[in-house]
């Protein structure tokens, strides 16, 4: 089936014994046991190691990605952590140079002091990654489009050189959806989301999950950190994720469209030093992203001179709002190196911007009055 189709249906099956076409919530934390200690009415022990709405979440995004697995965590950085945490102390990951900044952190603060090894490289320099690898390296870690400056990995060239060292090549697919691209079917083996974001898209839900193409010892680490760590989403939150879904292609497409002719704005904008999309010709990723996406998402960064320019500019928009976050209906803007704090490496004059489901014009208007 198509994408549209498996946003609709998969995961949320017409309900037995109601006829119900959307899913009932089960709040229930542990499940009755037949007096023989099997479960009769599934396979439901305990909420903290499966749930009916977490299971469902589970199988329609991993259909969305095209794996066979879906782990569902209680943030994207929990989905992340666990990534982290199924590899070996002394394990050797590469990492972008322009990653999340959560992501930055919790692999250098918690992560490094268990024994984790980590390299940031330029993952848009292959060449430059083929010099980060050490005999120890288990994990080459994709981030495309990257946050905040929209750099594209070419994740079949990626994929290939990690399966080349017996390593695993995971992307965070956060920014571009399975809408947009499909890491699993560039040659990843695995793919995940800050579900927050756009599998959410209205700025009311807190999840995470991990796609994986087949089952292997890896999937099998990342069940058992979900279950015996717990970091899980409620019944609610996976309920809230489902309910959003049907929504999603839609609302992507719309608002990739709108992302692309606000950066055609903004790149012949005079006070705009640099726009990062990479739906531009200009953008170097261009003809990667052309080969490896449908369409070149929502996001979108762009650069002042100044850091006193940024904040101009944020200070001044009255449609947009200042916030952190993306995928939402709503436009948002930041001062990225603010956000960040200190020890940002990102560029002091760059605002990185969500784009909503607003009128085009009215984004627009609202830009050109805050670039005044």
């Amino acid at each position: 089936m198509n994408i549209e189709t498996l946003a609709v249906h998969v995961g949320r099956e017409i309900e037995a014994g109601t006829g119900a076409v959307t899913p009932s919530i089960t709040l229930a934390t542990t499940f009755e046991r037949a007096v023989d200690g099997t479960f009769p009415d599934g396979n439901y022990v305990y909420t903290r190691s499966a749930n009916p709405n977490r299971n469902g979440l589970e199988r329609c995004i991993a259909a969305m990605e095209g794996g066979e697995i879906g782990i569902a965590f209680a943030s994207g950085m929990a989905a992340a952590s666990a990534l982290l945490q199924a590899m070996d102390a002394g394990d050797h990951v590469i990492l972008p140079d322009d990653l999340y900044h959560g992501v930055r952190h919790v692999s250098h603060e918690i992560f490094g002091r268990w024994g984790l090894q980590v390299s940031y490289v330029d993952l848009t320099d292959l060449q430059a990654v083929k010099s980060a690898i050490q005999k120890n390296t288990k994990l080459i870690w994709a981030e495309t489009p990257s946050n905040p400056q929209l750099k594209i990995n070419d994740l079949a060239a990626l994929a290939e050189l990690a399966h080349s060292i017996g390593a695993v090549c995971a992307c965070d697919n956060t920014w571009a959806t399975p809408i947009l691209q499909q890491p699993l079917s560039l040659g990843c083996d695995v793919t995940w989301h800050s579900t927050t974001k756009y599998f959410g898209g209205h700025s009311d839900v807190l999840g995470g999950m991990v796609v994986l193409k087949k089952e292997s010892e890896l999937a099998q680490r990342l069940r058992q950190i979900q279950s015996l760590v717990g970091g899980v989403p409620s019944p609610f939150d996976c309920w809230l994720l489902q309910r959003s879904i049907p929504t999603m292609p839609l609302r992507v497409r719309a608002q990739s469209e709108t992302a692309l002719q606000v950066a055609q704005w903004l790149e012949d904008h005079p006070r705009v030093k640099r726009v990062y999309y990479p739906g531009l010709p200009s953008h170097p990723g261009h003809e990667v992203a052309k080969k490896q996406m449908r369409s070149f998402g929502a996001m979108l960064s762009f650069e002042m001179d100044s850091k006193a320019e940024a904040l101009d500019v944020t200070s001044k928009i009255k449609v947009f709002t200042r916030a952190t976050s993306l995928g939402g209906v709503e436009s948002l803007m930041e001062h990225r190196a603010t956000v960040e704090g200190p020890g940002s490496k990102t560029p002091q004059g760059l605002i990185r911007t969500s784009v909503g489901l607003e009128h085009i014009d009215d984004l627009i208007a609202d830009l050109a009055q805050a670039l005044v």
